[in-house]
């Protein structure tokens, strides 16, 4: 091990984590706006420790001067999604950016590892501006589907446990354990319109309970006290009965009521 300051060392990595986190969940949600579904479901990042670097450096036969251009993902992104298809969606939209540049890609999901591993990665140059000026770092982002991520993380756990030496019955029952994943997102990938159909229709339903309940605080800071306490009263009936349409005209009297309150509060 050298001598170098490692904090420094890793700093224009971790800046480079904070910033794509950053970048795709802004991705997330402005594909939600425009389409009302986006392909990533959450957003992690992680720099990798000083030790799993020189592990992996002594591994890969990585000489201390070359860590940067040698180790690949110091800067670790994961993009998790609902669906396969998703995957491919998103490294479509990481493909057309300009904020990076990207290095290659490797496809674990149709080139599975013979462990069963399977999740899509893409390796990238990313420009951080330090303190002490302008620096590209290597960056991997990872693309899976929740079952993937499940799996792979048990997988990591039991490789840190055994060294890297699996005993053979482990190695079989986690192979199994990742083709039953892969069915199940192919199951989910089946049924793919009718989760999303019931997931539009939950934040639907949601948003209709948010605009009415705020909009009947609004009329009581209005002081509109009579109003509020009969659209209340109307509801809780309608939300008992989980009348959802009705519920959305109620929201939308709330409205009118709201905006005739503004008017009389501005003669």
């Amino acid at each position: 091990m050298d001598g170098r300051d490692w904090g420094l060392f890793l700093q224009p990595y971790e800046q480079a984590v904070e910033e794509l986190k950053v970048k795709f969940k802004t991705m997330r949600m402005e594909l939600k706006l425009r389409e009302a579904y986006a392909p990533i479901e959450f957003v992690t990042g992680r720099t990798k420790r000083i030790s799993s670097v020189l592990e992996k450096a002594k591994r890969l036969g990585v000489a201390p001067d070359q860590l940067d251009t040698g180790i690949e993902d110091i800067a670790g992104i994961r993009i998790m999604c609902q669906f396969v298809d998703d995957i491919h969606r998103v490294a479509a939209l990481i493909r057309t950016r300009r904020d990076l540049q990207l290095v290659y890609e490797k496809d674990y999901i149709t080139n599975y590892k013979d462990s069963g591993y399977r999740s899509y990665h893409i390796i990238v140059k990313y420009p951080v501006q330090t303190a002490l000026g302008y620096k590209e770092v290597l960056a991997e982002i990872q693309i899976r589907t929740l079952a993937m991520n499940f799996w792979a993380t048990i997988e990591h756990s039991l490789n840190y446990k055994f060294k890297e030496s699996l005993p053979d019955d482990v190695r079989i029952r986690l192979k199994k354990a990742a083709e039953a994943a892969f069915h199940l997102d192919t199951e989910m990938t089946s049924i793919r319109q009718e989760i999303l159909d019931a997931q539009t229709e939950f934040e639907e339903q949601s948003n209709v309970v948010s605009r009415a309940l705020n909009g009947i605080q609004d009329l009581y800071f209005y002081n509109r006290v009579r109003e509020a306490a009969q659209f209340q009263m109307k509801f809780n009936e309608l939300f008992e009965l989980e009348d959802y349409p009705r519920l959305n005209g109620l929201a939308t009297d709330i409205g009118i009521s709201i905006s005739k309150a503004k008017r009389s509060g501005q003669t």
